[in-house]
């Protein structure tokens, strides 16, 4: 279509990549000499994503195309943002403000691919590498210096020397970032194949902006039988145990997050943590939502935090009194936590470590399976229930309906509709 009007198309970035790769794209990027209000004209249905920066987006049988004209970039005063950009109708240029090489090839189905920068020898040598200069490709845009940690992460590639250093140089310009964009990043490293690039995060300066916590870790020693790795080596060690999933990587990034401040070295030289897992439940609420996390993501991620070191017998009482505490809907997650958790420590008495866990899981398991009240949704009765029987609305519903809830998690046959009505009345009466 749009050639058909005499311009320029190709596909662009990260969809060339991936298919030169051998991966299916997530989404297509086009890249022409055409100009945005030329690609309204041309398409029925079109969004105006960026069109002060030259994208519109094309909405054709179900799929969106991000489609961008051939641009140079003016400064970048912010670090994020070209003050002005200029609209160009050579390709050559548009490839040049791109961030590394594996992302500035373009491809066309009859011309072929385009290739300035080397980005095809980069894939095969798997090395992530500014195009051009990177410490003007950096001080274009600074989130480029995390990305790279996180594209190397998610292809498993190299940084090259010359990028890698300029990242190190550069670290302290990210914090003009906003932490949102920092958020986004940080989360598709964590999921990739490869969380211990996390370390690099660390090793280049970047965190030092934005996640100090995260240095304190690799400064932090754990003398103790139970521990070969410093806080930072453990806490990797924990992500890679982990499965790919977004709340157990985050999890896992801040388990031991509180380790720092909490390090006491007793007579003997061994270092105990007292205290760690409540302090960083506290401490894991707060960074994340300085790093603009939602209130469900926090809530769940401190809630692993602050549980993940209690060791109760395993029995069923003990299990139904944790998923009354923790929530029910996250104990497998905190089974998950605490087994990678163990694997990242020394061997010492690891494998009867797994096994305890494997035991709360079991007793946990049979729990769910005999129904046994550990929500108050699982209670025989509901707030309507109390109402009816002449307790008047208001807090002292919630707070009667807890305290039956805490009854019934130790004594599970006390969970009938009776029972539990007679007790309600009997704390409405004793509170008056």
């Amino acid at each position: 279509m749009i050639e058909s009007h005499g311009h320029e198309a190709y596909a662009v970035g990260g969809c060339v990549r991936d298919c030169i790769l051998g991966k299916t794209p997530n989404d297509w990027d086009i890249t022409t000499s055409a100009r945005p209000k030329e690609i309204k004209a041309y398409f029925n249905r079109t969004i105006d994503t960026g069109i002060e920066h030259g994208t519109v987006t094309v909405r054709m049988r179900g799929e969106s195309f991000e489609v961008t004209t051939y641009r140079i970039d003016g400064d970048y005063e912010d670090g994020r943002h070209p003050k002005e950009v200029t609209f160009t109708g050579k390709l050559s240029d548009d490839l040049l403000r791109r961030d590394f090489t594996v992302n500035a090839m373009a491809y066309h189905p009859v011309k072929g691919l385009v290739d300035i920068f080397g980005g095809y020898d980069d894939l095969n040598g798997k090395v992530i590498r500014a195009v051009g200069d990177p410490t003007a490709r950096f001080t274009e845009d600074a989130l480029r210096m995390l990305r790279a940690i996180r594209f190397a992460a998610k292809l498993d590639f190299t940084i090259e020397e010359a990028t890698y250093d300029a990242v190190r140089k550069m670290s302290a310009n990210l914090a003009k970032i906003s932490r949102e964009r920092i958020q986004a990043e940080i989360v598709k490293l964590l999921l990739s194949d490869h969380p211990e690039r996390m370390r690099d995060v660390y090793r280049t300066g970047l965190s030092a902006s934005f996640f100090p916590e995260w240095d304190a870790l690799f400064a932090t020693p754990q003398h103790s039988v139970h521990h070969c790795f410093d806080v930072g080596e453990h806490t990797i060690a924990v992500l890679c145990a982990l499965p790919p999933e977004r709340i157990l990587r985050l999890a896992g990034v801040f388990h031991d997050i509180a380790k720092p401040l909490t390090r006491r070295t007793d007579a003997k030289g061994r270092d105990h943590f007292v205290g760690h897992p409540q302090l960083g439940a506290q401490m894991t609420k707060d960074i994340l939502r300085r790093m603009k996390f939602d209130n469900a993501t926090i809530d769940t991620v401190s809630a692993l935090v602050k549980y993940h070191d209690e060791r109760p017998a395993p029995t069923k009482r003990n299990m139904r009194r944790l998923a009354a505490r923790i929530g029910s809907d996250r104990m497998e997650a905190l089974f998950t936590l605490k087994e990678a958790d163990i694997v990242g420590q020394s061997d010492h008495e690891r494998e009867e470590k797994l096994q305890s866990v494997k035991k709360m899981r079991e007793e946990y398991l049979s729990v769910v399976s005999e129904g046994e009240a550990v929500r108050i949704s699982d209670l025989a009765i509901n707030g309507k229930d109390l109402l009816d029987a002449g307790i008047p609305q208001g807090r002292e519903i919630g707070e009667i309906l807890k305290l039956l809830l805490k009854k019934v998690v130790d004594t599970p046959e006390e969970n009938n509709r009776t029972y539990l009505l007679e007790q309600a009345w009997l704390y409405h009466e004793l509170k008056r």
